[in-house]
């Protein structure tokens, strides 16, 4: 549809044009309903109003250079709309509308735009006139996750804080759904490939955009081009294999590991070099460890975070948290992890990605104050001196243990959310197994992708997932939730194609098609190079505070004996049984394995470490 002498306008179906009309300064609502069409290339974004059409365009001009903003009047018009544009390959990025439609209610409107296009995010605005009356109606449809956000349509100009929710919305979409218009990475590789699949959701997880390319198209070819050019003119040996990396910051190597490509954008153990003792190490940078970094260096700290994955931890891989204080629309794991981490680089700290921690040294406590150190050393042959360490490397998920599910782990099977993969899964069954939040969050999230969603845990889901996910999995009509149920075997031609499924109570098994597998397991901690003298309870997590066991309490200010009986104390809330070594987060016994919970230790430790290094 084209803009001619007017504004196109959907009315029962049919394209009209009808001219535009203004009054002081805006279309008249009774006039017009124009929309803009932009680029075929620019996402859509939906505005769907019959007595609001022309204010909520007009609301929308300012994204009109970026999207292509339509206006229809009625839920028929709006999905017939929907229809053509998704047989034409096009990406809708929004739908809005006003709760006012003639043909049909928020809930009917909105079914039925989501089975057209569920991956598209969606908005209700109401006039001011009826959003007390409208609000009791529908916040029981925003807590089921029948829209993701319920606004007052604006009244006058620079409503900013409406558009902030709206380009939130948007960014959201752009994170998860829509093609990069810029690739910071791009990598070159066939389907299938599992390190790909790793690299490509590690770039997702820090927020760089990155793209594949498959070694036939026309970038491939001109980066496998570049890598020959490089490799004859440094003289180095032919090393096949994928993916390829090109990238902004270096010349386009063969990627070995996860860990290779981090270190190529951040810089190696081997290369990067610290000569100064810092006043603290954080090891992991996870909501704890970020937290830490924050509350660190905002309080003059010299502080440097060692990461040997991707920012955020285990939680970057959220696809939304929405019960985290203070964002009412939810925020996704990748940007709650990277605005922390770029507020605690505002304070100063230095954040070291890609560099795997393989031994802690601890200081002597018994020297003086000014000569105790840590020392952290890595793989790589660095190693990094600090006058405290945080241990904040968190948990990983555990392995499944079916070894014909472990063979197709990077080709259909994913240990996380790995939201990178949900667009592979379009249109496909897919299964998670796990009963936590992180497997409710990734269910949501496939959901506006798979054509079915199956949870399979062995217990019910209200002993271990927060209600509001419960709530809106229940209504999710993608989502089905099957109890007493594990996985047993899976396989394919290549790529996971189906998964065998045992009924626990009956041991009856029955074989399910499935284009994806989402491993979300329990929790296994991640501490393997600590040192014996840093206790752990019997599941391998770091004992602090009074869990230590009182044989191991030290005396006043954490210095070793002896000490007569009665001067003996436990360690700090925080505190383990290395002095001047701290843990947070879940990978410290007896924590609440919760993003909020996490932050909160990160940031109730920075008191502890002023006592520490206190003369």
């Amino acid at each position: 549809m084209v803009c001619s002498g007017g504004a196109d306008v959907l009315v029962g179906g049919v394209t009209a044009v009808t001219p535009v009309v203004t009054v002081a300064g805006r279309r008249d609502d009774a006039k017009c309903a124009a929309s803009y069409t932009g680029s075929v290339d620019h996402p859509v974004i939906v505005l769907a109003s019959d007595e609001h059409a022309s204010h909520l365009d007009d609301e929308f001009r300012r994204y009109h250079r970026d999207y292509d903003v339509r206006v229809v009047r009625t839920c028929d018009d709006a999905t017939a709309l929907l229809e053509r544009l998704c047989a034409a390959d096009r990406q809708i990025a929004l739908l809005v509308q006003d709760a006012g439609l003639p043909d049909a209610d928020v809930w009917t409107s909105f079914a039925a735009w989501r089975r057209v296009v569920p991956t598209a995010r969606r908005l209700v605005t109401v006039p001011w006139e009826r959003f007390l009356e409208e609000g009791d109606r529908l916040r029981p449809g925003l807590a089921h996750g029948k829209f993701d956000a319920f606004l007052l349509m604006p009244r006058g100009l620079r409503d900013e804080e409406f558009h902030a929710a709206v380009v939130e919305l948007l960014s959201d979409w752009g994170s998860t759904v829509a093609r990069p218009e810029v690739e910071t990475i791009r990598l070159v590789s066939r389907p299938g490939n599992p390190l790909t699949a790793a690299v490509r959701d590690f770039a997702h997880r820090m927020g760089i955009p990155a793209g594949v390319h498959h070694p036939d198209s026309d970038v491939g070819r001109e980066i496998l081009a570049e890598l020959a050019t490089t490799r004859q003119e440094s003289g180095a040996a032919e090393a096949p294999g994928e993916p390829v990396v090109a990238s902004v910051y270096r010349a386009p190597f063969v990627a070995t590991s996860v860990r290779e490509v981090a270190q190529a954008l951040n810089g190696s153990s081997g290369e990067t070099v610290l000569t100064d003792v810092v006043d603290v190490a954080v090891v992991g940078a996870g909501p704890a460890g970020l937290a830490t970094a924050v509350y660190a260096a905002s309080e003059g700290l010299s502080t440097v975070v060692l990461e040997a994955e991707a920012v955020g931890g285990q939680a970057g891989t959220s696809s939304m948290i929405r019960n985290y204080l203070g964002f009412p629309r939810g925020v996704s794991g990748m940007r709650l992890a990277q605005r922390a981490r770029n507020q605690a680089v505002r304070f100063g700290a230095r954040f070291l990605t890609g560099w795997e921690v393989d031994a802690l040294q601890p200081c002597d406590a018994s020297l003086a104050h000014d000569e105790r150190e840590h020392v952290l050393t890595t793989p790589g042959g660095g190693h990094v001196r600090a006058r405290s360490v945080v241990i904040a490397t968190g948990v990983a998920y555990r392995h499944l243990g079916v070894a014909s599910v472990e063979e197709l782990v990077g080709r259909g099977v994913y240990y996380g959310s790995a939201m990178t993969a949900a667009p592979e899964v379009e249109g496909q069954p897919v299964v998670v197994v796990g009963g936590g939040n992180s497997a409710g969050q990734a269910a949501i999230h496939l959901a506006r992708f798979a054509s079915s969603v199956t949870i399979v845990v062995r217990r019910d889901l209200t002993e271990t997932m927060s209600q509001y996910l419960i709530d809106e999995l229940r209504w999710n009509e993608r989502v089905h939730v099957r109890v007493g149920v594990e996985v047993v075997d899976g396989g394919g031609a290549g790529l996971l194609e189906w998964l065998d499924l045992r009924t626990n109570a009956s041991g009856e098994v029955e074989r399910v098609p499935a284009a994806g597998l989402f491993l979300l397991l329990g929790a296994r901690p991640t501490c393997g190079w600590l040192p014996p003298t840093v206790a752990r309870d019997p599941r391998g997590f770091v004992l602090t505070g009074r869990d230590v066991p009182k044989e191991a309490w030290l005396g006043p200010g954490g210095v070793p004996g002896p000490w007569a009986s009665d001067a003996i104390v436990p360690p700090d809330t925080l505190a383990t049984t290395a002095p001047g070594v701290f843990a947070v987060g879940d990978i410290r016994s007896g924590s609440m394995k919760r993003v909020a919970s996490a932050s909160g230790e990160g940031a109730s430790v920075v008191p502890l470490i002023h006592a520490w290094l206190a003369p």
